[in-house]
């Protein structure tokens, strides 16, 4: 029986073994107690929040709770998601986020594909005209003149539309379509016949899934936790999206809270705000959950076209 040793081994591109060294060991070592530092230090917030949306806010408050539910409750929830206006917030951010993401995509791998390709006439002064746009903005005012003239103001259009493209992310596509797919791939499209949107329709596209699950995770991730334009550009409360409704029990939670404390109010009404007060602090945990859950879902499924496509897209292989 041949006794397999433990030493660490590694083999090259020509099959000869490579013995670590013991500093190879203790580096290897160094980078595996970091990692699992950088684990704890990542993971204990998540699990803090999720601990403290179901634990009574006394032992929360008192510090008793730290990792593992306390007097376990789940009331934050319940009055959160009896809230009516936070089932028309996520409708409405759904709806936004898609939306949104989509139009982002097309105008973003459009751009990309275009950017890519050496032929294109004035390509330079495209490129520079997009760069500035990347340091200098109008401001608040200028856009909300543009919104209101475009007549956007209090529709879809006006969340979708003023962030629908990003340099960065467009200047991300240009060098993936550049580095990661040959040339002679659109020259043999071409001479089978294909038109510029066929051979972006046909072979750029499927070959393009890693950059657009990339942009499709940035696009969707901005858009969901959007809400400062959205307070600035839509007055109907049944368009607002799940992040303003959230915003305001955050508020209110606040404000709870601090009246509680400062004891603006007295006798039974100070009671009252007190039991008030600590079911908005299970609350604003619960508003955590509700905002983020959705994205902690996704990312998984998006991961390893993620790490691929931003390194590609990156650095030129």
């Amino acid at each position: 029986m041949v006794k397999v040793s433990k030493e660490i081994n590694r083999k090259n591109r020509s099959g000869s073994i490579i013995r670590e060294t013991t500093g190879d060991k203790v580096l290897l070592a160094f980078a595996y107690c970091f990692l699992w530092f950088a684990l704890i230090i990542t993971l204990y917030p998540l699990i803090y929040v999720v601990s403290a949306s179901i634990s009574d806010p006394v032992y929360v408050n008192s510090g008793q709770m730290w990792l593992i539910p306390k007097g376990i409750t789940f009331e934050g929830y319940k009055r959160l998601l009896d809230n009516n206006e936070i089932w028309i917030g996520y409708r409405n951010t759904i709806i936004y986020t898609i939306g949104g993401t989509l139009v982002s995509l097309f105008i973003t791998l459009t751009c990309g594909y275009a950017l890519s390709k050496k032929v294109l006439p004035g390509k330079g002064a495209f490129m520079v005209y997009l760069l500035i746009t990347m340091f200098f903005s109008g401001g608040l005012i200028p856009s909300f003149i543009w919104i209101k003239r475009f007549n956007m103001l209090d529709t879809i259009w006006a969340v979708i539309i003023p962030g629908a493209a990003s340099v960065w992310n467009i200047i991300i596509t240009r060098t993936y379509i550049q580095t990661s797919i040959p040339a002679e791939l659109e020259e043999a499209a071409v001479i089978d016949g294909c038109s510029t949107f066929h051979t972006f329709l046909r072979i750029i596209l499927p070959l393009s899934a890693p950059i657009i699950a990339v942009m499709a995770l940035f696009a969707g991730v901005g858009r969901w936790n959007s809400y400062f334009q959205e307070m600035i550009y839509l007055t109907s409360r049944t368009k607002f999206p799940l992040q303003v409704f959230l915003r305001e029990q955050l508020i209110v939670a606040q404000m709870m809270q601090n009246a509680s404390k400062d004891g603006v109010i007295s006798g039974e009404a100070a009671i009252t705000m007190a039991e008030q007060a600590k079911i908005a602090d299970i609350i604003k945990y619960a508003i955590m959950i509700v905002a983020t859950l959705p994205i902690i879902i996704v990312y998984p499924l998006l991961q390893r076209f993620f790490v691929k496509g931003i390194m590609i897209g990156s650095v030129k292989g």
